[in-house]
């Protein structure tokens, strides 16, 4: 044994080059051992010493890898400490990986700082109010302004410079900076006002015709914003957009509780008449026009009794219309209609007329912001008033169909004149 010792002390005297190598296995060694004791032994307890606190219910959140991230300093620290304790290494050596060892560190900080920043968004929307807060954009800034410092800091590592060399030239490079990061800086200058004017909130509905987006907002970042259409298509568009163009957010509406019901139905006016005394009568039986055609009769005879003797001819007196009576009786539906909002405005009213017949448009707001409830409420009306419409001598104004014109065409080739 002494002899084995004795020559293998000789054989490392004698050969400087077997020193370094082993040294250097033994650094190599020594730093995955540290390693497998940070991520399998340290990582371990200090796990199970977070979930005893946090509970069984968050246990996922403790996946993130920054805890990870940070372990792999630990080996850069082992060679970076040790590399100059290796015999016979040439000093440009020795510099060389104390550099890239710190560049390794940097690297690993910054990528683990960006985790946890993710890790502090997940633990922000816990809470539900949050969600109408985002921070996303702030955080994405703050991860950026962190790889911009590490970013320096591996440049000035890997040249052996100082950072305060690079920030010297940073003045010089300001215009170039501000062009290169002028979405950024405009985005981030959108996302300030959007958050604290809440313009904008995830969850909402938003209609931008420009950008193609009609759908729920589901994600506002630093520089984009997500939009899922109600065809669950997303689209994705720039944040500073939402300051620069005009955009129609709908959650007012939701807010209110009601939604407007603003259709026409377009009145042929060749149907528009005088109603007989025997229709006034027949249209009395309604329950809800009883009341308007009896303070109408009055109001029309006392209008008629006031005109003198020259005056009465039939031209001169006043009568019921049948569109009249028709938009009493719709007005007292809507007021009546128990899905209607009785605290927002709801009027019947005729509009300008046009060639494709007279509008008499209903204005009024369904009690419900629920878009199949909403619908169902809406077409049940017009379902009614299409089909009463006749009761009242009126028609729709409705363009001729292919069936229209073979009628036309049979009638035609029956009548005495095609004979």
């Amino acid at each position: 044994m002494p002899d084995l010792y004795a020559q293998t002390t000789e054989l490392f005297t004698q050969n400087p080059w077997i020193q370094t190598t082993a040294a250097v296995a033994l650094l190599i060694f020594t730093a995955l051992v540290a390693n497998w004791i940070t991520k399998h032994i340290a990582l371990q307890v200090l796990r199970r010493a977070i979930g005893k606190k946090l509970g069984a219910e968050n246990q996922k959140t403790l996946n993130l890898p920054v805890a990870s991230r940070l372990a792999n300093i630990v080996p850069a620290i082992v060679i970076g400490a040790g590399i100059h304790t290796i015999p016979h290494l040439p000093e440009a050596a020795v510099k060389v990986t104390q550099n890239v060892a710190f560049a390794f560190i940097a690297l690993t900080v910054a990528i683990a700082v960006g985790h946890l920043l993710d890790y502090i968004n997940i633990l922000y929307l816990r809470r539900p109010e949050n969600h109408n807060r985002p921070i996303k954009g702030y955080l994405q800034l703050g991860k950026l302004v962190i790889y911009l410092i590490a970013s320096m800091l591996i440049i000035s590592a890997l040249i052996d410079k100082s950072p305060l060399l690079l920030l010297s030239g940073l003045g010089a490079m300001a215009a170039v900076l501000m062009l290169i990061f002028q979405d950024t800086i405009l985005s981030l200058v959108a996302s300030v006002q959007i958050s604290s004017n809440g313009t904008v909130r995830v969850g909402d509905w938003i209609e931008m015709p420009q950008m193609n987006a009609d759908g729920d907002v589901i994600d506002i970042a630093l520089h984009t914003v997500t939009v899922q259409n109600f065809d669950k298509t997303l689209t994705v568009f720039p944040t500073k957009n939402l300051v620069s163009q005009p955009f129609k957010n709908w959650r007012g509406m939701v807010e209110s509780g009601g939604r407007r019901i603003k259709r026409s139905l377009l009145i042929d006016q060749n149907s528009v008449r005088f109603l007989t005394d025997e229709e006034v009568e027949r249209l009395r039986g309604f329950t809800m026009l009883n009341e308007y055609l009896g303070a109408k009769l009055e109001e029309i005879d006392a209008w008629n009794n006031d005109l003198n003797e020259a005056g009465k001819a039939p031209i001169n007196k006043r009568r019921v219309t049948n569109i009249g009576t028709f938009r009493a009786y719709v007005d007292q539906l809507i007021k009546n209609h128990k899905h209607i909002h009785k605290g927002m405005s709801a009027m019947v009213r005729q509009l300008q007329p046009t060639p494709t017949g007279l509008p008499l448009e209903l204005y009024c707001f369904a009690n419900t912001t629920v878009w199949a409830a909403y619908e169902d409420i809406q077409s049940d009306i017009f379902d009614h008033l299409l089909a009463i419409l006749p009761e009242f001598g009126l028609r729709l104004v409705q363009q001729p169909t292919g069936s229209d014109l073979q009628d036309l065409a049979k009638a035609l080739q029956n009548s005495p004149i095609a004979s």
